[in-house]
């Protein structure tokens, strides 16, 4: 009977292994198609008693995971998310630039205002000239449209890395919780593979969104730990998940985060990959660049175009001519002039009637050819009314200059052609603004002439700087409160002494042109903007942060500030047609109607060429309006193919991982049909030797009895 009973528990122990194999592998077979499924595997084991075998069982069920090929998956999946984020906004924001060769794009529209101006200098008509003004503010329009455009799409950016920061929080918790399930029914000897499947599909999708590492719990029980990928620990059994936030109170997002047990801080350079490394790459450095390349192409058209105007008058001349908002106090800018211009005010006919010649390197005026008389910075404006006298009157509001004719006569405006004034780079009248071709609201030429031996005009307030890396982290926050009396060499100095200024960053210089310019230590991807300001150049004028564009974002927003001169709108016959003709004899005609040099040289802005600060991804160049629109173009074309390349091949390789991954761990339809039949055999084996048994007890019973 012993032997009979002890061949029933084999035959039972075999069955039910067969019996549990069988279920394996209807298992695996039924989620044959199930994206991320790990087929599951059975160890078996011996049973025995005192040496004596006593049947068969199913030590665990496990998973046929590979840690390798997965950890590979998972680091090919951050990269072609992250890929992939990049690549979708730099295409967005290329489409927003439209295809050069297209009559809609910015860059056409550029082309069209030159051309516009070319038709009007061979047909000097009303229609023609309302077209060329129709022309530039189209470009600017378009402009201005890109650039709320961009600011849109970093809106949306920013939504997108809220949602996924939200949803990384959910997948860790779902993850830790599990943990707790596994380790849970381990103990109880329960089958965990369902759980662990399910945990492997959330660790894929986490993986997206950040680079993780996964690595096995040392408790045996089936858990894992997710770490970040410098080994930080996000979750682990009975360890409470870490927990992200995304944080845009330093003005650049970037992302925080909790760690168990521990205080919040910047999770920083451990995001290498993933979707949201891709997304706050965009949104602190891509999307930024573009609207800063859109902003210094928007400036340059405005200033070439605005030399052009500036150098040039209607005819009849404009009865006064007002000028811009420089931010600069008008002494300490004349301070800076040299060179030559001349104020003349003439008749509707163009006939010079008061004609005031201004020598800035000599410091003199002279009147109608007349000896000369010499002025200083600080009484300019009196010396230049006294030699205009009856004819005509300069006056000041704010850092505003107009310059006026009286007795229904113009003032027109032109340098020397020799030794032209200069400051900034800047003409006399383009300087103050007199003759703008285009307008604008704030500062948008930071080339502010000012000398650094001249005193800063900073003397209270304090600039809040900010130091962060591509990824949003803030490296330091330091404040400057402005030395005040000191001169603006002594206020670069104070900005870049290492202790208390920016020194261990980088360093600011002061150009020939009066700008001011912030540069990253070599090496380092330093990233300045500025979170606050209240300085006050001579307590009412611009912030230091306004008048030198230091701020990246302020420079941005020059694109939607310009616009075309209100008064040529109003009235087109202002546009500036005619040169001022300084060698006029006395009675004769100086500024001439039939005179369409003004209109030639607008039409011919776009080939002048200008000093171009760095703006973006673009370095600091020589070039005309036309080349840098043609290397914006190139640039945003570029990044966008270079960023579509990376993600091409990002791509392939998460198929390449996946397919090997999936070989390795995924359902085998011809293995698993043999498991099958194995384990329907065994099954049958086990049955035959169950009733075989049976039988032999009944005769056994029956013989007894």
């Amino acid at each position: 009977m012993s032997t009979l009973n002890g061949i029933l528990g084999i035959a039972t122990s075999a069955l039910q292994t067969a019996q549990t194999g069988l279920s394996v592998v209807s298992d695996n077979i039924s989620n044959v198609n199930t994206a991320g499924y790990i087929r599951k595997t059975t160890s078996q084991t011996t049973l025995t008693a005192a040496g004596a075998g006593q049947g068969v069982s199913i030590a665990k069920v496990n998973l046929a995971a590979n840690a390798y090929l997965q950890e590979v998956a998972l680091r090919a999946a951050a990269d072609s998310a992250r890929a992939g984020a990049v690549y979708n906004n730099l295409n967005q924001a290329q489409s927003q630039f439209g295809d050069p060769s297209a009559s809609g794009s910015l860059f056409a529209n550029l082309d069209s205002v030159f051309s516009s101006f070319s038709t009007l200098a061979s047909s000097n008509t009303s229609a023609n000239q309302a077209q060329s003004l129709n022309q530039l503010t189209s470009f600017l329009n378009n402009a201005s449209s890109i650039k709320n455009n961009l600011d849109a799409l970093k809106s949306t950016t920013t939504g997108q890395i809220t949602t996924d920061v939200a949803q990384v929080n959910d997948l860790l918790t779902k993850i830790s919780d599990l943990n707790a399930d596994i380790n849970r029914s381990s103990n109880t000897s329960s089958d965990v593979t369902g759980y662990q499947n399910q945990q492997s599909e959330y660790v894929d999708q986490l993986s997206k969104l950040i680079d993780i590492r996964v690595t096995p719990d040392s408790n045996a029980t089936g858990s894992i730990t997710i770490r970040a990928s410098d080994g930080t620990p996000l979750t682990g059994i009975g360890r409470v998940p870490a927990t992200f936030t995304y944080d845009q109170s330093s003005g650049t997002g970037q992302l925080l985060f909790n760690p168990a047990g521990g205080a919040q801080q910047p999770f920083g350079g451990r995001l290498t990959s993933g979707e949201l490394q891709g997304l706050l790459t965009s949104l602190n450095t891509d999307l930024p660049n573009l609207s800063q390349e859109l902003a210094q192409l928007t400036a340059g058209a405005a200033t070439a175009l605005n030399a052009a105007s500036n150098a040039h008058s209607a005819t009849p001349a404009p009865a006064s001519l007002t000028g811009k908002d420089t931010g600069i106090d008008v002494p300490s800018a004349i301070a800076g002039f040299t060179g030559k211009t001349t104020v003349a005010i003439v008749n509707s006919s163009g006939v010079v009637q008061t004609s005031v010649a201004i020598d800035f390197s000599a410091g003199t005026l002279s009147v109608n050819g007349g000896a000369a008389s010499s002025f200083t910075a600080a009484n300019f404006i009196t010396s230049l009314n006294s030699a205009l006298g009856a004819a005509g009157s300069a006056s000041v509001s704010g850092n505003v200059l107009t310059l006026s004719a009286t007795g229904g006569n113009g003032v027109a405006v032109a340098d020397d052609p020799t030794t032209p004034s200069q400051s900034g780079g800047k003409g006399f009248s383009q300087y103050f603004g007199l003759n703008d071709a285009i307008t604008t609201a704030g500062q948008s030429d930071y080339n502010t002439g000012l000398p650094g031996t001249g005193l800063s005009g900073f003397n209270s307030g304090a600039i809040q700087f900010r130091i962060g890396a591509a990824n949003g982290a803030t490296i330091a926050n330091i404040s400057v409160t402005p030395t005040s009396g000191q001169t603006l060499n002594g206020l670069i100095a104070q900005l870049n002494a290492a202790s208390g200024g920016l020194g261990q960053y980088g360093s600011f210089s002061l150009d020939s042109k009066g700008a001011i310019a912030f540069t990253p230590t070599p090496g380092s991807s330093a990233q300045l903007t500025v979170t606050s300001d209240t300085t006050a150049r001579n307590g009412t004028g611009p912030s230091f942060t306004q008048l030198f564009g230091i701020d990246p974002t302020a420079r941005s927003d020059r694109t939607t500030n310009f616009s075309v001169n209100s008064k040529w709108l109003a009235n087109p016959a202002l546009l500036p047609n005619a040169t001022l003709n300084l060698s006029a004899a006395a009675g004769t005609v100086a500024l001439s109607a039939g005179d369409t040099r003004g209109i030639d040289a607008l039409a011919q802005a776009g080939k002048a060429a200008l000093a171009i600060p760095a703006a973006g991804a673009l370095p600091a160049s020589t070039k005309t309006v036309s080349d840098y629109a043609s290397a914006v173009s190139g640039q945003i074309a570029g990044s966008a193919a270079a960023a579509q390349s990376t993600q091409t091949n990002a791509d392939a390789t998460l198929t390449e991982a996946n397919t090997q991954r999936s070989s390795a761990e995924g359902v085998n339809m011809d293995q698993e049909l043999i498991n099958l039949t194995t384990y329907q055999q065994a099954y049958n084996a086990s049955a035959r030797l169950i009733t075989a048994a049976k039988d032999m007890m009944d005769t056994l019973l029956q013989t007894v009895q």
